[in-house]
């Protein structure tokens, strides 16, 4: 029987979302891992789906799920319905290659969910062609083990690489061929996007940029300080591309304000690698604003997936803490939870939903100086 293709999202079809608490994943609060897996599947296109969850005490190197766990899973899947299913954790390529092989079906990963969420997001020609690059690196990875036929010498007459090449070694040819002529379009954005900061540079003017765990509020606090209209929605990566704005206090420049992707528990290498021109904005950073959805019950995970990530990229900043949205805290709550981040550095708390509820964040920019400018 013939492999369904991956289904197109527009049309509504049944969905198994199979949430995992897995022996790796050391998150303080699995239900929130799986409330964001949740929304990564309807930030998808998921409308029509059940939801499954699974305990693992091991993974199988096969079929991710263990054989008890596995039968499960199928006679979960038969009573469904469903024709498409996503799991909450990422597969290797054979576990991919077997599960789509047993359920017949396509078999959605951590991976490739939010990679097709990035493809979905991606509004300019730069953001596209970042997504398009993550997306060969992450064939080109996959592309082990796909089967015989990709082993069997491609040969044909005409075809460059000569007789005796396989089919496998044509295809990694190809997309690195691709990724190079990608690479060298973004090359070109980063060149005006450097000279722009030298410009900055030259004039010493301070530049601030939002990170943050995605859907942390990083777009609703930049559009309120800079009185802009960057798209913020209640969403899972709604911002893809990075927006710098003149940020005036007061009447008082400040200086530039950037923000940019947001980052997320087990963000895909390849995203990462692709996004670098895009985040390549920290590295003239004078002073990271780390937001964090302070209302979320998985909030410290969130902080040390946002560190994690940072040390990834290889950033030492001086960075403060931006706890947002404490509106949806009660007091003794709030309270508590700053009490429990304690020693980790400078923080401000904030909401952009009352009028003064970024006060304390403008309070200290305004006094803020570069470490430049510091006697």
């Amino acid at each position: 029987m013939a492999k369904r293709e991956l289904i197109d999202t527009d049309f509504h079809i049944k969905t198994l979302l199979v949430g995992v608490r897995a022996p790796y994943n050391k998150t303080d609060d699995i239900a929130s891992y799986y409330e964001e897996f949740i929304n990564l599947a309807k930030t998808y296109g998921a409308v029509d789906y059940d939801l499954h969850l699974i305990k693992l005490r091991t993974v199988d190197s096969k079929y991710f799920f263990t054989k008890g766990k596995l039968e499960e899973l199928r006679n979960v899947f038969e009573e469904s319905n469903a024709q498409e299913v996503i799991i909450s954790d990422q597969l290797t390529t054979q576990q991919e290659r077997n599960l789509q092989d047993l359920f017949d079906c396509p078999i959605l990963d951590r991976t490739r969910l939010i990679l097709s969420i990035f493809e979905k997001a991606a509004v300019t020609a730069e953001g596209k062609t970042q997504v398009e690059i993550a997306k060969l690196h992450f064939e080109k990875s996959r592309l082990a083990g796909k089967g015989i036929h990709l082993e069997q010498q491609a040969g044909a007459i005409g075809v460059r690489g000569g007789p005796g090449e396989t089919l496998k070694e044509k295809t990694v040819r190809y997309i690195n061929k691709t990724i190079h002529t990608l690479k060298q379009r973004l090359e070109k954005v980063e060149r005006s996007r450097d000279a722009q900061r030298k410009q900055r540079l030259s004039k010493k003017i301070p530049q601030i940029c939002l990170v943050g765990y995605t859907n942390a509020g990083k777009s609703s606090i930049l559009n309120t300080l800079t009185h802009s209209d960057v798209l913020a929605k209640d969403q899972l990566f709604a911002t893809l591309d990075s927006t710098t704005r003149q940020l005036y206090i007061n009447s008082q420049k400040v200086g530039v304000i950037s923000d940019t992707v947001g980052f997320i528990q087990q963000l895909p290498h390849q995203l990462i690698e692709a996004f670098k021109s895009t985040l390549a904005e920290l590295n003239y950073a004078n002073l990271l604003l780390v937001v964090v959805d302070i209302s979320d019950n998985d909030w410290k995970t969130h902080i040390n997936t946002v560190l994690e990530t940072l040390e990834e990229l290889k950033l030492e900043k001086e960075v403060v803490f931006v706890f947002n949205k404490s509106d949806k805290l009660e007091k003794d709550e709030l309270k508590k939870r700053l009490s429990d981040f304690g020693f980790f550095g400078k923080y401000v708390v904030v909401n952009t939903i009352h009028k003064d509820g970024l006060d304390s964040l403008k309070k200290y920019l305004t006094t803020w100086k570069p470490k430049y400018e510091r006697s």
